[in-house]
């Protein structure tokens, strides 16, 4: 209980009003949907919260309380293509091949492979290491190698201090990569104010189009120049186009910092906090399941938003064009149960950390390989952990750790 109590703990510093709703929301999954005041209808139920995610037709992510409503005030109206419609069945059938677990284990193996072994070979030493601070940095490094971001005095136009004029992840530092996900931050920090604020004002519009158009300066070339093995190199080969690119390069940047950092961070928590690291020490092949578990309990994005496009009956109410639906994820994937890696399966939560239907996050497969990276990595020597000092990020989009500094136990 207390393990549970304290990743609940960073829900709280995070936001405290969206964890009293989601708290709330374990306790009236029963009652399918409901209507908060200030809020709109509202589901903590896997099943209905599935069906409205598969129902493209009623829901939408481009209204109001979608997503897409948000980044066509930053980018443009033509994003909402990327998000619904003809548009984005296109982009997602090109970009299939983006993401598939073999080739999200090898970028993880490459980018991160010399950070990974530091980190192991400070606990063999006997010293400790910042999970917290670890997952930031190997996030931003991931996103530089990912996306061609501008590092260390280089030129987004191609005169760079990298190998034949161009930046590459070997001359990002440390620094770089916390950079990058700080700004990362400030994008979702953007996307919180969206929640109580669906039409963003001018000024929050200008800081965001700032962070993006920093972290996306370098796109334009390491698209034309990038190998076919990088992310940029592949969307150019599948015919993603250069708008398009830049497009996923700030989605990706929202989506895969602060969630990424957080399952990472919490997984490695909740594996000392339960216990569950004497399992999955003693038991071969509970690797994947220590991914999904933290998944599963950790679900980063806490909620997902959709609008009403079409009056629909959903859990026997009858929600309205131009209403919203709010999807409480967390409450509906932690009902389930504890942190536990011989959790049965339990199809109604199937991925729905991940989403559902054609919106399913593109980046699963990068994100478990990520988390798997991390884990497999803390625990190659055979050795239990145990958790020296931890602290929460507060006023955040996404729950985590400030710091969470671990050693042998």
């Amino acid at each position: 209980m207390l393990a549970h109590a304290r990743d609940a703990a960073l829900l709280v510093a995070a936001r405290p009003s969206v964890a009293a709703l989601l708290l709330a929301g374990r306790a009236v999954a029963a009652r399918g949907v409901v209507r908060v005041p200030r809020v709109g209808w509202v589901t903590a139920s896997p099943v209905l919260a599935r069906q409205a995610l598969n129902d493209h037709r009623a829901f939408s992510m481009v209204g109001e309380g979608g997503v897409g409503h948000l980044w066509a005030q930053v980018l443009g109206p033509w994003v909402t293509e990327l998000f619904d419609g003809p548009g984005h069945h296109d982009l997602r059938s090109r970009s299939r091949e983006l993401f598939t677990d073999a080739a999200a284990r090898e970028q993880v193996a490459q980018v991160w492979g010399p950070l990974l072994a530091s980190a192991r070979a400070a606990l063999a030493s006997g010293g400790e290491v910042d999970v917290a601070d670890l997952s930031r940095v190997a996030v931003g490094r991931m996103m530089i190698a990912s996306l061609g971001i501008p590092v260390g005095g280089s030129d987004p136009a191609g005169g760079g201090t990298g190998r034949d004029g161009d930046a590459t992840d070997d001359d990002a530092s440390d620094d770089d990569a916390r950079r990058v996900f700080a700004q990362g931050e400030r994008l979702a920090a953007t996307a919180m104010r969206a929640t109580t604020q669906p039409v963003l004002d001018a000024s929050l519009v200008r800081v965001a189009r700032d962070v993006v158009g920093d972290l996306t300066a370098g796109v334009p070339h390491a698209y034309r120049t990038a190998p076919g093995t990088t992310l940029l190199g592949r969307m150019r080969e599948l015919g993603v186009t250069e708008r398009e690119a830049t497009g996923l390069s700030a989605l990706l940047l929202v989506a895969g910092t602060e969630t990424s950092a957080s399952a990472m961070q919490r997984t490695v928590a909740l594996l000392v906090d339960t216990g569950e690291q004497h399992r999955l020490l003693r038991e071969p092949g509970r690797l994947d399941d220590a991914v999904r578990e933290g998944l599963r309990v950790s679900t980063p994005a806490v909620v997902i938003g959709r609008s009403v496009a079409a009056d629909v009956e959903l859990g026997g109410r009858r929600l309205r064009t131009g209403e919203s639906l709010l999807a409480l994820v967390w409450s509906a994937n932690t009902a389930v149960g504890g942190f536990r890696l011989d959790r049965p399966y339990a199809a109604e939560n199937r991925q729905l950390w991940f989403g559902a239907g054609r919106h399913l996050c593109l980046g699963a497969p990068l994100a478990r390989a990520e988390i798997r990276g991390l884990v497999e990595t803390l625990w190659a020597d055979g050795a239990p952990l145990r958790v020296v000092r931890r602290s929460a990020q507060r006023g955040v989009l996404v729950p985590g750790y400030r710091r969470l500094v671990v050693a042998r136990a």
